[in-house]
């Protein structure tokens, strides 16, 4: 793992996502899918993880059965051939996907897996591989790996619900939302650094829709500078987090949307605590980060950890 690398690889986003957005007007890479299909389980750790849950949970919204699941669980859903199992490895390596696609795979589930490996164990024990096109991550994070699997999972809801959504363009406009936010950090990210450069870590908050967007950024704080950072969804904060505010110095990443940011936010207010938000204005923050496009929910979906995987870089480098 490397800090200057790993800002390579953020910085190299634009470019990844105009690739994976040249792949998706070529081809459907979910074309080859078996008909029947009667339930979606996703299995993966980590990022991978995160991803799926959010899939999982706008498959449902559209009707589909569909599940996300911890690749390490002992006890899952049966073996059935209409079952589509969706693996998510970005090295294709991950012990726990491995063993969890051991067990439904070899013909009893058709496994659909999704790797930025080509040549990866999971990629040989699948029966349709769906490459991230996201390059060669040379810092050793996770952070385009990412966001193209929470693309290439919209691209397969659009294949499942019929939906003929044009992700395509969807990733088109995140590329420009992600090419805004790098130009014009020089604007943002001082400020951002100092405010959530407190004693106690940082909390990232986010709507259950884009929970991942909250785990993700915490998880980047973790892994890199190794700074002490958690998620929490933003309904939920009332019932979990709000007892910190009381006696932390709580400085906390908000990632809008939710119908129940102002009933975080009065306890923010209350309490004196340190909220920059990302995407969007939420009255009485300490400050807000914008980017184009960032009124669109599917485009800050794609877009919005971009912030904290910047604030990591910066403060792991500075290390």
């Amino acid at each position: 793992m490397n800090p200057e690398l790993y800002l390579s690889d953020l910085e190299a986003k634009p470019a990844a996502l105009a690739t994976l957005a040249g792949t998706l007007e070529a081809a459907d890479p979910f074309a080859a899918l078996p008909a029947g299909v009667e339930r979606v389980l996703f299995l993966g750790m980590g990022s991978s993880r995160y991803a799926a849950g959010v899939a999982a949970l706008r498959l449902r919204a559209a009707g589909v059965d569909a599940y996300a699941e911890y690749a390490s669980a002992a006890a899952s859903f049966p073996r059935d051939a209409r079952t589509l199992v969706v693996p998510i490895s970005a090295t294709g390596s991950s012990r726990e996907t491995l063993d969890a696609v051991a067990r439904h795979g070899g013909g009893a589930s058709p496994v659909a897996a999704l790797t930025n490996t080509a040549d990866s164990a999971l990629a040989r024990a699948a029966d349709l591989v769906i490459p991230m096109h996201a390059g060669v991550e040379r810092g050793g994070v996770s952070c385009r790996t990412f966001q193209h699997t929470l693309a290439l999972l919209l691209a397969l809801e659009s294949r499942l619900t019929g939906s003929g959504r044009d992700v395509a363009a969807l990733v088109r406009r995140a590329a420009e939302a992600t090419a805004d936010l790098l130009e014009r950090r020089d604007e943002w990210l001082p400020l951002v650094l100092e405010l959530l450069d407190g004693p106690h870590g940082v909390y990232t908050i986010g709507p259950v829709e884009r929970l991942s967007s909250a785990e993700q950024s915490a998880l980047m704080l973790r892994e890199g500078p190794r700074r002490p950072a958690d998620a929490c969804e933003t309904g939920d904060w009332a019932h979990v987090d709000v007892y910190l505010t009381k006696t932390l110095d709580y400085r906390a990443l908000l990632f809008p949307g939710s119908r129940y940011d102002e009933q975080a936010m009065d306890w923010v207010r209350q309490r004196g605590s340190t909220v920059v938000t990302v995407g969007g204005e939420v009255k009485d923050a300490t400050a807000a980060v914008r980017y184009v496009h960032d009124d669109d929910a599917d485009v800050a979906l794609l877009t919005e950890t971009l912030v904290a995987e910047l604030v990591a870089a910066y403060w792991w480098a500075a290390q």
